[in-house]
């Protein structure tokens, strides 16, 4: 399974458990979490919950168990995704 996008929603407790899981996709700031900009088509770092843009390449076939991990142990259930 291939994820296409991943974005987080609000109501983010900024815990870094997405961050220590996925540190390639997750930045953990002060106040939420962002998906780096290394990772995203239109090259912006934010939640990406706007605008929803899709992961670069192969990121999301590479990293889709470690992105589906990270979504599973937030414990605010803010990380969604899309497959591909």
């Amino acid at each position: 399974m291939a994820i296409k996008r991943v974005w987080i929603e609000e109501g983010c407790i900024v815990c870094n458990a997405c961050e220590t899981t996925c540190p390639e996709v997750f930045n953990v700031t002060e106040d939420s979490c962002h998906i780096r900009s290394e990772v995203r088509e239109d090259g912006a770092q934010d939640t990406n919950e706007p605008t929803k843009s899709p992961l670069k390449g192969a990121i999301g076939g590479d990293l889709a168990d470690q992105i589906q991990e990270a979504a599973e142990g937030c414990p605010v259930e803010v990380i969604k995704f899309e497959n591909a």
